[in-house]
């Protein structure tokens, strides 16, 4: 009875390494898919950004959609919902647009670095909005932070590169603010494709009037490759969702910062990108403050 008993508990034990080991592997391919479509929309032109978001999320439009039309009473959002779908849309159409605009103007490894902010983001609006507490700790973690992500815009009136920098980090922060939302509508148990589906289409009609008016003609690779964009997009949308179905946030998060590191390979690849070693040194700084936060939170839980 007692072997059997150490058996059992060896399974189970066995199970959860299985489980976290595939989450790692979901997440790490989230992060893979982010950075490829980075790089698409990078390497889709000189066409405005709000052209590129609608492109980009189409695609994940109708994915939503396929998946919403499975399930009875889908499209109905759960009573005082409405108005965080509709934040969530709004500042998260406003994040992509930022970060689209950002990709176009500097290195492909600094506007997916500046992107990854959003977690920090999400620490100070939980603590505005949710009324979470903030501890010493998580408080310098950061300030540390922000003071990495000036060395990547590197703030002067030489640097040419100073105006898309800052536009990059507040897409990161509207993404961080969004994501709130997000764990708001999550803690209302809402349901998580229809999330999906109203930002997607939210952002595709909100960039209509955009197309309508100053519409840029693009060519098939253009339109090919920003396709591919949404595909990719859409594929690391599902590989994060299942990342967290696997495990714990807390246990598997600070692997999404591998995209940092597909995005420098991949812009040195298909760019001839390098990036300079203050950036180097502001990714090193953020990327250390990820990881103390994640072994902190892990600590504490």
């Amino acid at each position: 009875m007692k072997s059997e008993a150490i058996w059992n508990k060896g399974g189970v034990a066995l199970a959860k390494l299985s489980q976290k080991y595939m989450a790692i592997i979901y997440i790490i391919l989230s992060a893979f898919c982010f950075a490829v479509m980075n790089l698409c929309v990078r390497m889709s032109g000189n066409l405005p950004a709000f052209q590129k978001s609608f492109f980009r999320n189409l695609v994940a439009v109708f994915f939503a959609l396929a998946v919403l039309l499975r399930k009875k009473n889908s499209f109905r959002w759960k009573k005082g919902n409405f108005r965080y779908l509709l934040l969530r849309s709004a500042v998260g159409t406003v994040g992509i647009v930022c970060n689209f605009y950002a990709l176009g103007h500097i290195p492909l490894s600094d506007a997916s670095m500046l992107n990854k902010m959003s977690p920090f983001f999400v620490i100070l609006f939980s603590l505005i909005l949710l009324k979470e507490t903030l501890t010493f700790f998580q408080g310098a973690a950061v300030v540390v932070a922000f003071l990495g992500t000036l060395l990547i815009i590197k703030p002067s009136f030489q640097n040419i590169d100073l105006f898309p920098s800052v536009v990059g980090l507040a897409g990161g922060m509207c993404a961080g603010f969004a994501y709130t939302m997000v764990r708001i509508l999550g803690n209302r148990k809402e349901n998580g494709s229809l999330i999906v589906f109203f930002f997607s289409a939210f952002s595709c009609l909100s960039m209509l009037p955009f197309l309508l008016f100053d519409f840029h003609p693009m060519s098939v690779r253009q339109l090919l490759i920003l396709l591919g964009a949404g595909l990719a997009a859409t594929g690391g949308q599902f590989s994060i969702t299942a990342a967290y179905c696997h495990a714990p946030a807390r246990e598997i998060s600070v692997y999404d910062y591998s995209q940092i590191i597909f995005a420098t390979l991949l812009g040195l690849v298909f760019l001839q990108e390098m990036p300079d070693l203050y950036s180097v040194a502001g990714y090193v700084i953020i990327s250390a403050m990820a990881v103390l936060m994640f072994l902190y939170n892990k600590r504490r839980s």
